[in-house]
Formats: C-alpha cells, sequence, structure tokens
C-alpha cells in the first residue's frame, strides 16, 4: 500500500487502510515488543536493528532475541525446544531469571541439568514405554526416579509371585477334579480367576537404564603437558602464556565468539591463523572431540565399520558399540545417525585411540543426560589431561582450574569453579577477582 500511494498509483485510502489493519492486529504492539527485546539482547537502538539482516547476527544474538520476546510475550502457554543449546553460560544466566520471571506455562525439554534444577516446577520423564510426573525439579528428580524404580520392581514381583500362586492352584484343582467330579466347579473356577488375572496383565516394569559405559584408560606422559608460549589465535584474543601439567581438568570458559573452539583448533594442528608457540611434552598422544561431529570421511560408512578400524573384530566391535548404546546402529551410515549418536560414536573412537590428552569442544552438547554422566564418570578416572571447551555449569563443576577469555581479549587462571562462574558473570570484576591470574603477556 505505502509503495502503491509512493508511485501514485493510490491517493493513500488503502495505506491508511492497510494502517488501521496492521494496528487493529497487534502491529504496533509488536513493534515495541521487538525494539525492546532489541535493546535488551542484541544491544542496538531499533533504528540500527530494523535495518540489519538477521544474518548479520551472530546465532547467540538471534537466540537470545526471540527467546526475549517470547518470554516477554505475555502467552499463555510456552513450548521451548532446548533453549538452551548455544547459550554461553552468562546467557544462560539470563535464561534462568527470565523463565523463573515469565508468568506462562512453559513445557520444556531441555538437557541442561542446572537450568532444570533452577527453573523446573515439575518433570515429566518420558522413558519405557510411557512417562510420568514427578512434582518438584531436576535437584529431586534421581532420588524419586529411583523409588519409583524400586516400587515399580516390587509391584511387578507381587505381581508375578500372584500369578505363580493362582496357577499352582488351578493346576491342584485340575488335579483333584480328574480324582473327583466333585472337585470339577472348584478346578474352573481356579482356571476362571487364573485367566482373568493374566488377562489383566502385570503392572508396568521399571524403565531400563540407559547402558552407557565409557571407558577412558590414558597413560602416562611427561608432567608438562602443555606450553604456550605468547600464543594468539586470529588476534582474538591478546598473546597468553600459561602451561597445562599431567592429570589437570582445564576448562575454557568464556562468552561466545572470543576464540575458545579456534584456540582448540590450533592445539589440535587444524587451524592456521595461531601466532606464538604451542609445545606438547613428551609421551603426549592427543585426542580431539569436535562439536561440529561432520565426518566427511564417515559418510556411507556404517557405525560397525568405522569401530572395526579399531577393534578389527567384528564382535569386538559389537560390545564396543553396546556399551554406547549404539548396538541398533551397528548397521546405520554415519550421516544418518542423530546428533547425540554420533557424539556418542565420536567419544568411542577417543577412547579406543587410547589417547593421554583429550581436547573436547562442547562434548555434551548434544549427548543426553544419562550419557553426560556417563562421560563425567569416565574422566574421573582418567588417566590424562583434559582441556575441554563448555558452557554445561554441571560438566565444569567436576574440573579443578579454568582459563578465561573474556570479550575484550583478556585471558585469565581461574583456580575455583565458583569463582569463574563469578568471573563470567562480572567480567569487569576480573582484575580485583581474588586468585585470578591474568596471563597475557
Amino acid at each position: 500500500a505505502e509503495k502503491a500511494m509512493m508511485s501514485g498509483d493510490d491517493d493513500g485510502m488503502k495505506y491508511a487502510e492497510a494502517l488501521g489493519d496492521w494496528g487493529d492486529l497487534g502491529g504496533y504492539d509488536l513493534e515495541t515488543q521487538w525494539a525492546a527485546a532489541a535493546q535488551r539482547s542484541v544491544k542496538t537502538p531499533i533504528t540500527d536493528f530494523a535495518t540489519r539482516l538477521v544474518g548479520q547476527l551472530s546465532g547467540g544474538e538471534r537466540k537470545r532475541l526471540v527467546l526475549d520476546v517470547l518470554l516477554n510475550s505475555g502467552a499463555d502457554v510456552l513450548f521451548l525446544d532446548e533453549p538452551d543449546n548455544y547459550l554461553d553460560i552468562p546467557t544462560r544466566g539470563w535464561l534462568e531469571e527470565q523463565i523463573n520471571q515469565c508468568k506462562s506455562t512453559i513445557l520444556m525439554v531441555s538437557h541442561d541439568r542446572t537450568l532444570l534444577e533452577r527453573c523446573a516446577t515439575k518433570i515429566i520423564a518420558v522413558e519405557g514405554s510411557g512417562a510420568w510426573v514427578h512434582g518438584g525439579s531436576y535437584l529431586t528428580w534421581p532420588e524419586a526416579r529411583q523409588k519409583r524404580q524400586e516400587l515399580l520392581g516390587d509391584d511387578l514381583k507381587r505381581w508375578n509371585d500372584e500369578e505363580r500362586r493362582l496357577f499352582h492352584h488351578m493346576k491342584m484343582m485340575k488335579q483333584r477334579a480328574a480324582q473327583n467330579f466333585k472337585n470339577a466347579t472348584k478346578a474352573n473356577g481356579a482356571e476362571s480367576r487364573w485367566e482373568k488375572f493374566v488377562k489383566a496383565g502385570p503392572p508396568p516394569p521399571p524403565a531400563p537404564d540407559q547402558q552407557i559405559h565409557v571407558r577412558f584408560t590414558g597413560a602416562d606422559s611427561a608432567r608438562r603437558v602443555v606450553k604456550f608460549e605468547n600464543v594468539a589465535v586470529d588476534e582474538l584474543f591478546s598473546p597468553f602464556s600459561d602451561e597445562i601439567h599431567f592429570g589437570e581438568r582445564v576448562g575454557l570458559i568464556g562468552p561466545n565468539g572470543t576464540g575458545k573452539t579456534h584456540l582448540l583448533n590450533a592445539l589440535h594442528g587444524t587451524h592456521n591463523g595461531l601466532v606464538g608457540n604451542i609445545t606438547f611434552g613428551p609421551r603426549t598422544s592427543v585426542g580431539m572431540f569436535n562439536q561440529i561431529n561432520d565426518r566427511p570421511e564417515y559418510r556411507g560408512r556404517t557405525c560397525v565399520d568405522i569401530v572395526r578400524d579399531k577393534l578389527i573384530d567384528e564382535q569386538k566391535s559389537m560390545g564396543a558399540l553396546a556399551r554406547y548404546g549404539l548396538r541398533n546402529n551397528a548397521k546405520q551410515e554415519f550421516q544418518t545417525l542423530s546428533g547425540g549418536q554420533k557424539a556418542r560414536l565420536e567419544i568411542l573412537g577417543l577412547e579406543l585411540a587410547g589417547h593421554n590428552v583429550l581436547l573436547l569442544d562442547e562434548p555434551t552438547d548434544n549427548l543426553d543426560i544419562e550419557s553426560s554422566e556417563a562421560l563425567e564418570n569416565a574422566l574421573e578416572g582418567f588417566e590424562g589431561t583434559v582441556l575441554a571447551v563448555s558452557h554445561d555449569r554441571t560438566f565444569l563443576a567436576r574440573f579443578n582450574r579454568f582459563i578465561m577469555i573474556t570479550d575484550d581479549g583478556d585471558v585469565y587462571e581461574i583456580p575455583d569453579y565458583e569463582l569463574a562462574l563469578a568471573g563470567l558473570s562480572a567480567p569487569d570484576q576480573l582484575p580485583s577477582l581474588r586468585l585470578a591470574k591474568k596471563l597475557n603477556a
């Protein structure tokens, strides 16, 4: 209508009518909502934001903007599918605040255990052949599930005991009826009771636990595993120097876009923008888990074929796949696997390679909770060194040291998980943060 008016094809009546319709449909309210969300999330005035292409926003900016609009929309019900995916830790904290302040009823799918602990007031667990509801947060869910599993097991045992009792009673009455026809009526009644009981069926069994068993072994290496000397990558952060020693669990943290993944790739020798020197100590074998499980070399190959590269024997390969919950996917081609299945196959490959230095880039991003816990438990007993990029706070809580890269390109060493979270929440306070040590030259 505006174009028609500007070209002289309309006297402005259609444009005025369109403006009225836009207002009636809530268009002006929507503009106000998006303008406010843009200023909060993208931190730019609407005059600048309105002329920017969506593709010019970072993935984190796009996701935060849409979440902001949704959570402040006043909708009665919101469906959020993995709202935490690809968000850095500060933004996840913001998301938790927004969810807790939101008046809408929210049905949310998430594998972020910290988010579920802090925000969920009820858990719907879909497992086995059905679903059940826990009327509390994820903090109390594991204990509630364990009790439910025990009760279901007890109910099933009682049903089996009663079925056997009714069956034996029926057999006994039939034997008596064969000896004395006067017992025939009682025998028929016993048979009818047993048949009705069996027809009604047993109670639901306990849900099968997902059996994921990760077995990192590792091996000894020199005390100094990695030495960084005035290292920078693509000018994303200022050059820094540090050392990582054998057995350390080092979390590489910071907002999205600060160069953490680039640094891991430089360590792995797959990134060319390195400045400075990275030196590995003797007897180190380095393996890397990549958050983008593309693997073009695996396309067209089945899972068992990929694992057989390492194990040769098919029976052993099938056993290894079974430990990762992939037995039923053994003959499935790599490109048809889900993100979680690809991630588990990638971790299995690291295990079979026997590396003693693991570089992990967002290893829990596509894993369900059980698989994440299996990975965490395996890393606890791993005889080697781990450097991981992650925004999974439950995963990072087990690490003993952190290297944080800020938006300004400063690099800090922080020797404590809670202090690391404090530094992420208030990076401007890092210079005065207790025990935080600046690593930049």
